[in-house]
Protein backbone atom coordinates (compact mmCIF):
# COMPACT_ATOMS: atom_id res chain seq x y z
CA UNK A 1 0.00 0.00 0.00
CA UNK A 2 1.47 2.98 -1.42
CA UNK A 3 0.63 6.14 1.34
CA UNK A 4 0.64 9.57 -0.38
CA UNK A 5 0.23 13.06 0.68
CA UNK A 6 -1.64 16.06 0.00
CA UNK A 7 -2.24 19.89 1.16
CA UNK A 8 -5.49 21.72 1.05
CA UNK A 9 -5.12 25.69 1.69
CA UNK A 10 -7.74 27.84 2.32
CA UNK A 11 -8.46 31.13 3.88
CA UNK A 12 -9.22 31.71 7.43
CA UNK A 13 -11.93 34.21 8.87
CA UNK A 14 -11.17 34.17 12.63
CA UNK A 15 -12.84 35.96 15.41
CA UNK A 16 -11.55 39.15 17.34
CA UNK A 17 -10.90 36.77 20.16
CA UNK A 18 -9.75 33.89 18.43
CA UNK A 19 -7.32 36.46 16.27
CA UNK A 20 -5.80 37.49 20.01
CA UNK A 21 -5.44 33.62 20.56
CA UNK A 22 -3.54 33.02 17.26
CA UNK A 23 -1.29 35.73 18.26
CA UNK A 24 -0.55 34.64 21.50
CA UNK A 25 0.01 31.13 19.93
CA UNK A 26 2.38 32.67 17.29
CA UNK A 27 4.22 34.41 20.07
CA UNK A 28 4.48 31.32 22.24
CA UNK A 29 6.14 28.95 19.24
CA UNK A 30 8.53 31.47 18.82
CA UNK A 31 9.07 32.04 22.23
CA UNK A 32 9.82 27.85 23.02
CA UNK A 33 12.15 27.60 19.38
CA UNK A 34 14.47 30.27 20.87
CA UNK A 35 14.61 29.34 24.34
CA UNK A 36 15.40 25.28 23.03
CA UNK A 37 18.10 26.87 20.50
CA UNK A 38 19.43 28.96 22.80
CA UNK A 39 19.90 25.94 24.94
CA UNK A 40 21.22 23.72 22.26
CA UNK A 41 24.13 26.40 21.16
CA UNK A 42 25.07 25.67 24.66
CA UNK A 43 25.57 22.22 24.54
CA UNK A 44 27.29 23.08 21.21
CA UNK A 45 29.53 25.53 22.28
CA UNK A 46 30.52 22.79 24.87
CA UNK A 47 31.05 19.78 22.08
CA UNK A 48 31.41 21.85 19.36
CA UNK A 49 34.72 19.34 18.34
CA UNK A 50 32.76 16.29 19.29
CA UNK A 51 29.27 16.45 16.88
CA UNK A 52 28.40 13.00 18.48
CA UNK A 53 28.24 13.94 21.59
CA UNK A 54 26.38 17.37 20.63
CA UNK A 55 23.77 14.37 18.86
CA UNK A 56 23.48 12.39 22.39
CA UNK A 57 21.92 15.43 23.96
CA UNK A 58 18.23 15.17 24.26
CA UNK A 59 16.53 18.40 23.19
CA UNK A 60 14.56 20.10 26.04
CA UNK A 61 10.87 20.12 25.79
CA UNK A 62 8.46 22.55 25.76
CA UNK A 63 6.95 20.96 28.90
CA UNK A 64 10.20 21.95 30.84
CA UNK A 65 9.31 26.21 30.43
CA UNK A 66 5.89 25.83 31.59
CA UNK A 67 6.72 25.73 34.57
CA UNK A 68 8.86 29.01 34.51
CA UNK A 69 6.48 30.57 32.30
CA UNK A 70 2.77 29.61 32.94
CA UNK A 71 0.96 31.31 29.99
CA UNK A 72 2.55 28.87 27.42
CA UNK A 73 -0.71 26.93 28.87
CA UNK A 74 -2.49 28.72 27.30
CA UNK A 75 -1.84 27.79 23.82
CA UNK A 76 -2.17 24.58 21.63
CA UNK A 77 0.47 22.06 23.15
CA UNK A 78 0.90 20.49 20.21
CA UNK A 79 1.72 23.44 18.15
CA UNK A 80 4.87 23.91 20.66
CA UNK A 81 5.78 19.95 20.15
CA UNK A 82 6.13 20.94 16.65
CA UNK A 83 8.17 23.54 17.46
CA UNK A 84 10.70 21.53 18.66
CA UNK A 85 10.33 18.89 16.04
CA UNK A 86 11.13 21.45 13.83
CA UNK A 87 14.32 22.54 15.67
CA UNK A 88 15.52 18.90 15.76
CA UNK A 89 15.37 18.80 11.65
CA UNK A 90 17.09 22.35 11.62
CA UNK A 91 19.95 20.36 13.38
CA UNK A 92 20.04 17.21 11.96
CA UNK A 93 19.80 19.67 8.24
CA UNK A 94 22.83 21.38 9.72
CA UNK A 95 24.92 18.00 10.95
CA UNK A 96 24.36 16.48 7.64
CA UNK A 97 25.52 19.26 5.45
CA UNK A 98 21.98 20.38 4.01
CA UNK A 99 21.56 23.46 5.50
CA UNK A 100 23.78 26.73 7.93
CA UNK A 101 23.61 26.30 11.42
CA UNK A 102 20.09 27.20 12.96
CA UNK A 103 19.01 30.47 13.65
CA UNK A 104 16.69 32.60 16.24
CA UNK A 105 13.66 33.22 15.16
CA UNK A 106 12.47 37.09 14.56
CA UNK A 107 8.90 38.70 15.52
CA UNK A 108 9.49 40.30 11.93
CA UNK A 109 9.69 36.52 9.85
CA UNK A 110 6.70 34.72 9.10
CA UNK A 111 4.08 34.22 11.49
CA UNK A 112 2.64 30.27 11.77
CA UNK A 113 2.62 27.32 13.63
CA UNK A 114 1.74 23.92 13.07
CA UNK A 115 -0.95 21.46 14.76
CA UNK A 116 -1.83 17.85 15.00
CA UNK A 117 -5.12 15.57 14.76
CA UNK A 118 -5.48 13.13 18.23
CA UNK A 119 -8.16 11.87 18.49
CA UNK A 120 -10.60 13.78 16.21
CA UNK A 121 -9.87 17.35 17.65
CA UNK A 122 -9.49 18.57 13.95
CA UNK A 123 -12.83 18.68 12.00
CA UNK A 124 -14.60 20.07 9.26
CA UNK A 125 -17.98 21.28 8.91
CA UNK A 126 -20.31 23.49 6.92
CA UNK A 127 -17.87 26.19 6.62
CA UNK A 128 -16.37 26.12 9.64
CA UNK A 129 -12.94 23.83 11.27
CA UNK A 130 -12.79 22.65 14.78
CA UNK A 131 -8.97 23.89 15.93
CA UNK A 132 -7.30 23.07 19.08
CA UNK A 133 -8.02 25.89 21.99
CA UNK A 134 -9.38 27.99 18.93
CA UNK A 135 -12.85 25.33 18.70
CA UNK A 136 -14.84 26.56 15.67
CA UNK A 137 -13.26 28.84 13.18
CA UNK A 138 -14.81 30.02 10.03
CA UNK A 139 -13.07 29.63 6.17
CA UNK A 140 -14.10 29.88 2.92
CA UNK A 141 -13.78 25.95 1.56
CA UNK A 142 -13.49 26.27 -2.03
CA UNK A 143 -12.72 22.97 -2.84
CA UNK A 144 -14.35 19.49 -1.01
CA UNK A 145 -11.46 17.06 0.64
CA UNK A 146 -11.94 14.14 -0.86
CA UNK A 147 -13.38 11.37 1.62
CA UNK A 148 -10.11 9.11 1.36
CA UNK A 149 -7.92 11.42 2.38
CA UNK A 150 -7.40 11.66 6.23
CA UNK A 151 -6.85 14.72 7.64
CA UNK A 152 -2.85 14.35 9.43
CA UNK A 153 -1.79 18.14 10.48
CA UNK A 154 -2.84 21.74 9.68
CA UNK A 155 -0.37 24.66 9.20
CA UNK A 156 -2.34 28.19 10.36
CA UNK A 157 -0.56 31.26 8.58
CA UNK A 158 -0.73 34.71 8.54
CA UNK A 159 0.19 36.81 6.33
CA UNK A 160 2.17 40.33 5.96
CA UNK A 161 -0.94 41.40 4.90
CA UNK A 162 -3.33 40.43 7.73
CA UNK A 163 -5.02 37.65 6.22
CA UNK A 164 -5.14 34.53 8.02
CA UNK A 165 -4.54 30.74 5.71
CA UNK A 166 -4.94 27.05 7.08
CA UNK A 167 -2.60 24.45 5.13
CA UNK A 168 -4.91 21.17 5.95
CA UNK A 169 -2.34 17.99 5.11
CA UNK A 170 -4.00 14.85 4.12
CA UNK A 171 -2.64 11.05 3.78
CA UNK A 172 -4.44 9.29 1.34
CA UNK A 173 -3.57 5.72 -0.40
CA UNK A 174 -1.99 6.50 -3.97
CA UNK A 175 -0.94 3.97 -6.47
CA UNK A 176 -0.27 5.78 -9.69
CA UNK A 177 -0.05 3.41 -12.73
CA UNK A 178 3.16 4.53 -14.57
CA UNK A 179 2.50 6.02 -17.78
CA UNK A 180 3.69 4.50 -21.05
CA UNK A 181 6.14 7.16 -22.64
CA UNK A 182 5.28 8.55 -25.76
CA UNK A 183 4.97 12.38 -25.82
CA UNK A 184 8.50 14.26 -24.61
CA UNK A 185 9.55 17.79 -24.48
CA UNK A 186 12.17 19.64 -23.34
CA UNK A 187 12.21 22.89 -21.99
CA UNK A 188 15.15 25.09 -22.04
CA UNK A 189 15.06 27.86 -19.16
CA UNK A 190 14.77 31.57 -20.38
CA UNK A 191 15.40 34.35 -18.53
CA UNK A 192 12.54 36.73 -20.29
CA UNK A 193 9.62 33.73 -20.77
CA UNK A 194 10.13 31.17 -18.38
CA UNK A 195 11.35 28.51 -21.11
CA UNK A 196 11.04 27.63 -24.13
CA UNK A 197 10.15 24.10 -24.90
CA UNK A 198 11.57 21.40 -28.03
CA UNK A 199 8.61 22.62 -30.34
CA UNK A 200 9.85 26.00 -30.35
CA UNK A 201 6.93 27.45 -27.88
CA UNK A 202 7.52 29.67 -25.47
CA UNK A 203 5.92 30.21 -21.80
CA UNK A 204 5.32 34.06 -22.25
CA UNK A 205 5.79 34.78 -18.44
CA UNK A 206 4.44 38.21 -18.12
CA UNK A 207 7.18 39.05 -15.56
CA UNK A 208 4.79 40.15 -12.61
CA UNK A 209 7.45 41.95 -10.45
CA UNK A 210 8.90 43.91 -13.55
CA UNK A 211 5.35 45.27 -14.72
CA UNK A 212 4.86 46.61 -10.79
CA UNK A 213 8.16 48.12 -10.23
CA UNK A 214 6.80 51.92 -10.24
CA UNK A 215 3.96 50.98 -8.20
CA UNK A 216 6.23 49.39 -5.28
CA UNK A 217 8.76 52.30 -5.81
CA UNK A 218 6.47 54.66 -5.51
CA UNK A 219 4.66 53.15 -2.27
CA UNK A 220 8.11 52.36 -0.85
CA UNK A 221 9.24 55.95 -1.15
CA UNK A 222 5.94 56.67 0.73
CA UNK A 223 6.46 54.38 3.25
CA UNK A 224 10.21 55.96 3.85
CA UNK A 225 8.73 59.57 4.66
CA UNK A 226 6.70 58.32 7.33
CA UNK A 227 7.53 57.93 11.17
CA UNK A 228 8.13 54.01 11.93
CA UNK A 229 5.50 52.79 14.39
CA UNK A 230 3.00 55.41 13.62
CA UNK A 231 -0.26 54.70 12.51
CA UNK A 232 0.46 56.42 9.05
CA UNK A 233 3.54 54.28 8.77
CA UNK A 234 1.32 50.62 9.78
CA UNK A 235 -0.87 51.71 6.81
CA UNK A 236 1.35 52.55 4.37
CA UNK A 237 3.44 49.11 5.71
CA UNK A 238 0.73 47.10 4.76
CA UNK A 239 -0.03 48.89 1.05
CA UNK A 240 3.60 47.36 0.19
CA UNK A 241 2.99 44.49 1.17
CA UNK A 242 -0.45 43.66 -0.38
CA UNK A 243 1.65 44.88 -3.78
CA UNK A 244 3.99 42.34 -3.37
CA UNK A 245 1.57 39.83 -1.58
CA UNK A 246 -0.33 40.43 -5.20
CA UNK A 247 2.90 39.80 -6.83
CA UNK A 248 3.60 36.41 -5.48
CA UNK A 249 -0.17 35.49 -6.15
CA UNK A 250 -0.27 36.03 -10.02
CA UNK A 251 2.85 34.54 -10.21
CA UNK A 252 1.87 31.59 -8.62
CA UNK A 253 -1.21 31.24 -10.56
CA UNK A 254 1.01 31.56 -13.64
CA UNK A 255 3.55 28.66 -12.97
CA UNK A 256 0.39 26.24 -11.53
CA UNK A 257 -1.69 27.06 -14.46
CA UNK A 258 1.68 26.64 -16.96
CA UNK A 259 2.49 23.58 -15.14
CA UNK A 260 -0.74 21.57 -15.35
CA UNK A 261 -0.59 22.50 -19.05
CA UNK A 262 2.12 20.23 -19.32
CA UNK A 263 1.37 17.78 -16.74
CA UNK A 264 -1.89 16.80 -18.87
CA UNK A 265 -0.05 16.89 -22.02
CA UNK A 266 3.23 15.20 -22.34
CA UNK A 267 4.12 12.12 -20.80
CA UNK A 268 7.67 12.86 -19.91
CA UNK A 269 9.44 16.16 -19.58
CA UNK A 270 13.17 16.97 -19.36
CA UNK A 271 14.65 19.84 -17.73
CA UNK A 272 18.19 20.87 -16.51
CA UNK A 273 19.25 20.75 -13.00
CA UNK A 274 19.92 24.30 -12.46
CA UNK A 275 21.38 26.17 -9.35
CA UNK A 276 19.17 29.37 -9.62
CA UNK A 277 21.12 31.07 -6.39
CA UNK A 278 24.37 30.53 -8.04
CA UNK A 279 22.83 31.85 -11.63
CA UNK A 280 21.59 34.85 -10.27
CA UNK A 281 24.97 35.43 -8.20
CA UNK A 282 27.58 35.08 -11.39
CA UNK A 283 25.55 36.60 -13.83
CA UNK A 284 24.10 39.48 -11.84
CA UNK A 285 20.45 38.33 -12.61
CA UNK A 286 18.90 38.68 -9.35
CA UNK A 287 15.84 40.25 -10.13
CA UNK A 288 15.52 38.72 -13.53
CA UNK A 289 16.06 34.82 -11.87
CA UNK A 290 13.66 35.66 -8.95
CA UNK A 291 10.86 36.99 -10.49
CA UNK A 292 10.26 34.25 -13.18
CA UNK A 293 10.17 32.26 -10.31
CA UNK A 294 11.76 28.78 -12.12
CA UNK A 295 12.37 26.60 -8.78
CA UNK A 296 8.45 26.37 -7.76
CA UNK A 297 7.78 26.31 -11.13
CA UNK A 298 9.50 22.75 -10.63
CA UNK A 299 8.24 21.93 -7.81
CA UNK A 300 5.19 22.05 -8.83
CA UNK A 301 5.58 20.23 -12.20
CA UNK A 302 7.03 17.16 -10.33
CA UNK A 303 4.58 16.71 -8.16
CA UNK A 304 1.63 17.06 -11.03
CA UNK A 305 3.59 14.81 -13.16
CA UNK A 306 3.79 12.05 -10.64
CA UNK A 307 0.16 12.20 -9.61
CA UNK A 308 -0.42 10.88 -13.25
CA UNK A 309 2.80 8.65 -13.28
CA UNK A 310 4.22 10.30 -15.28
CA UNK A 311 7.97 11.88 -15.01
CA UNK A 312 9.86 14.59 -14.62
CA UNK A 313 13.56 14.02 -15.64
CA UNK A 314 16.47 16.71 -14.79
CA UNK A 315 19.77 16.28 -15.92
CA UNK A 316 23.40 17.64 -16.22
CA UNK A 317 23.53 21.18 -15.71
CA UNK A 318 27.06 21.14 -16.98
CA UNK A 319 25.51 19.27 -20.10
CA UNK A 320 26.15 21.56 -23.16
CA UNK A 321 22.63 22.23 -24.39
CA UNK A 322 23.37 25.75 -25.77
CA UNK A 323 26.91 25.19 -27.73
CA UNK A 324 25.48 21.34 -29.54
CA UNK A 325 23.86 21.50 -32.87
CA UNK A 326 20.64 19.53 -32.27
CA UNK A 327 21.36 18.32 -36.34
CA UNK A 328 25.02 17.34 -36.65
CA UNK A 329 25.70 17.13 -32.70
CA UNK A 330 28.86 18.90 -33.12
CA UNK A 331 29.75 21.08 -30.16
CA UNK A 332 31.28 25.18 -30.53
CA UNK A 333 34.19 25.63 -28.18
CA UNK A 334 32.25 28.94 -27.25
CA UNK A 335 28.78 30.66 -27.46
CA UNK A 336 28.50 34.41 -25.93
CA UNK A 337 24.90 34.96 -24.12
CA UNK A 338 24.93 38.13 -26.69
CA UNK A 339 24.46 35.38 -29.64
CA UNK A 340 20.45 34.85 -30.13
CA UNK A 341 20.68 32.67 -33.14
CA UNK A 342 22.81 28.81 -33.12
CA UNK A 343 24.96 28.63 -36.76
CA UNK A 344 26.74 25.72 -37.40
CA UNK A 345 28.83 24.85 -39.88
CA UNK A 346 26.44 22.37 -41.19
CA UNK A 347 23.99 25.29 -42.30
CA UNK A 348 21.73 24.46 -39.42
CA UNK A 349 20.41 27.78 -38.14
CA UNK A 350 18.23 28.06 -35.14
CA UNK A 351 16.89 29.95 -32.64
CA UNK A 352 19.42 29.23 -29.79
CA UNK A 353 17.07 28.47 -27.31
CA UNK A 354 15.20 26.26 -29.31
CA UNK A 355 17.86 24.57 -29.86
CA UNK A 356 19.30 24.15 -26.45
CA UNK A 357 15.18 22.25 -25.83
CA UNK A 358 16.20 20.09 -28.72
CA UNK A 359 19.48 19.01 -26.97
CA UNK A 360 18.13 18.73 -23.35
CA UNK A 361 15.08 16.38 -25.01
CA UNK A 362 17.36 13.93 -26.71
CA UNK A 363 19.74 13.60 -23.77
CA UNK A 364 16.36 12.94 -21.47
CA UNK A 365 15.62 10.39 -24.26
CA UNK A 366 19.03 8.96 -23.64
CA UNK A 367 18.41 8.90 -19.74
CA UNK A 368 14.76 7.18 -20.54
CA UNK A 369 16.45 4.52 -22.57
CA UNK A 370 14.48 5.62 -25.56
CA UNK A 371 15.95 6.24 -29.08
Amino acid sequence: MNMANKAYKFRLYPTQEQAQLLAKTFGCVRFVYNKMLEERIQIYEKFKDDKEAVKKHKFPTPAKYKRDFPWLKEVDSLALANAQLNLKKAFTNFFSGRAGFPKFKSRKAKQSYTTNVVNGNIKLADGYIQLPKLKWVKLKQHREIPADHTIKSCTITKTKTGKYFISILTEYEHQPVPKEIENVVGLDFSMNTLYVDSEGKRANYPRFYRQALEKLARAQRVLSRRRKGSNRWHKQRRKVAQLHEKIANQRQDFLHKTSRQLANRYDAVVIEDLNMKGMSQALHFGQSVHDNGWGLFTTFLQYKLAEQGKKLIKIDKWFPSSKTCSCCGRVKVSLSLSERLFRCECGFVADRDTNAAINIKKEGLKQLGIA
